[in-house]
């Protein structure tokens, strides 16, 4: 329970009117898209990096822990006050402040909408490229929490490829600049590459610069179904081999084409014997475009497509990508309890991926949808399980587990672009050496040495070695 005259000295230093403790604010800021639901006391809507600082300055004098939420599209916790405290919510942090068209950055607050930060820089014939697949509704202050990725990040790679300079905020108060302007800087260690992925638990981005690249001049995009997904997979690794770059590369299975073709009642979205489907596109000069489309269809032929399409026009190339963007709300509806894994796997032992999903089916007894980022082995695993089934329940965790050891065998990670959270802490020793913990638990001491920042994710719970491991 915060102390009186903590929130006094909160509302003298923000402003009583940017304060907020209604229950249902408390109820909406506690909680993100994973459904955690986390203990909000106070939600703070702060309008400058200096308002930040003060908060900041006041729950480290305290002890009192902060959390950052933006836009709340995360997936597994991270911006959810587990540990209660203040809520600082970055709405109000939502301006482009520059496009630098000569050196080819912007600048912007962290609550800007990915989506939107896109549509601006490409009036310009610029191109910002990672491209989540929430982008109409997270912001980047997110995605370089998370350091999130997308379709693109096949040949573009994540937000951390992007992210030039940052301004923040740390725990004591303290006001950073890293980075800057240049595309090469060696002068120090790379701060800016240490808070990008750090989920708030180092520092409060109030600003970033972002690096632009010119946008590709043309775009095809094409759609191929297969009756095996072994097919669809072998049919990236054809392209690869053949050196072709898809800007985009998304695979989805049975499982997720039969959920979205139920949903939007439509059969058109997953034809009768489809197994999976391939969406691709390749972009760049018209005429490497055409040639690398060709390329696409044919090495998708080669490896047994039953149908390929290309799109004619815009219109037809949003049509092909409905089944991929309708996945997430058809997906939510066919389970009460959706277990999102983005776990990543080296391109070439995707396919043994798709076989260990297959065996958690069987073994588990479970419906596990699978679609995903292919072209990177980013591969969104599903676990779809009724809440009101204790069964259910017990069998996913076991299967989450199995899932998560047999990605480390196969040389992979358990998160590729929705981070650790709340969620998949239990699980990080799987992945890393208690060296290494160590090593990043002495880093999150100097950057916020009392462990007001988002405490309580990333970092395992010692109570939990046995069990999430075993």
């Amino acid at each position: 329970m915060l102390e009186k005259n903590f929130i006094k000295a909160v509302e003298k230093a923000v402003g009583p009117e940017r304060c907020a403790q209604e229950p249902e604010t408390l109820e909406f800021y506690g909680a993100d898209a994973s459904r955690c639901q986390g203990n909000a006391e106070l939600v703070v809507f702060p309008d400058t990096t200096q308002q930040i600082s003060a908060i900041a300055a006041l729950c480290n004098r305290h002890r009192v822990p902060l959390t950052v939420r933006g836009a709340g599209t995360g997936y597994t916790g991270g911006a959810v006050p587990s540990q209660g405290g203040i809520v600082v919510a970055m709405e109000r942090f939502s301006r482009i402040l520059e496009i630098d068209e000569v050196n080819l950055l912007a600048i912007v607050e962290p609550n800007v909408v990915t989506g939107e930060l896109q549509q601006a820089v490409e009036s310009k014939g610029l191109f910002y490229p990672p491209d989540p697949a929430s982008l109409n509704r997270c912001a980047i202050g997110g995605n370089i929490a998370e350091c999130a990725g997308g379709p693109r990040a096949f040949k573009y790679g994540t937000t951390k490829r992007y992210v030039l300079g940052l301004e923040a905020v740390l725990a004591t108060g303290e006001i950073i600049q890293t980075g800057g302007k240049t595309v090469k800087n060696v002068v120090g260690y790379d701060l800016t590459q240490t808070l990008v992925g750090s989920e708030g638990t180092l520092a409060i981005v109030t600003k970033a610069i972002l690096r632009l690249i010119p946008l590709p001049p043309c775009r095809e995009t094409i759609q191929a179904t297969f009756r095996d997904i072994n097919d669809a997979v072998q049919a990236m690794i054809e392209l690869v081999k053949a050196r072709v770059i898809p800007s985009a590369l998304e695979v989805i299975d049975l499982e997720s084409l039969e959920a979205v073709a139920v949903y939007l009642d439509d059969r058109t979205l997953a034809p009768a014997g489809t197994a999976a489907m391939l969406l691709l596109e390749v972009d760049g000069l018209a005429e490497t475009v055409r040639e690398e489309a060709a390329r696409v269809e044919e090495a998708c032929r080669r490896t047994g497509a039953e149908t390929v399409r290309r799109a004619a026009d815009p219109e037809n190339r949003d049509e092909l990508w409905r089944v991929r963007r309708e996945l997430s709300p058809a997906l939510k509806v066919i389970a009460g309890l959706k277990l999102n894994h983005d776990v990543v796997v080296p391109k070439s032992r995707v396919p043994d991926l798709f076989k260990v999903v297959e065996q958690l089916r069987t073994d588990f007894e479970l419906t596990i949808a699978c679609f995903g980022h292919v072209g990177d082995g980013n591969i969104h695993v599903n676990i779809m399980v009724d809440p009101d089934d204790s069964s259910a329940v017990t069998r996913a965790a076991d299967a989450e587990l199995k899932l998560f050891k047999e990605v480390v065998r196969l040389e992979g990670v358990i998160s590729g672009e929705h981070g650790i959270g709340l969620a998949k802490r239990p699980f990080m020793r799987l992945g890393l050496s208690s060296v290494e913990l160590a090593l990043m638990g002495r880093l999150k001491k100097a950057f916020d040495p009392n462990g007001i920042l988002n405490p309580g994710k990333i970092f395992p719970d010692p109570s939990q070695e046995d069990s999430a491991t075993n």
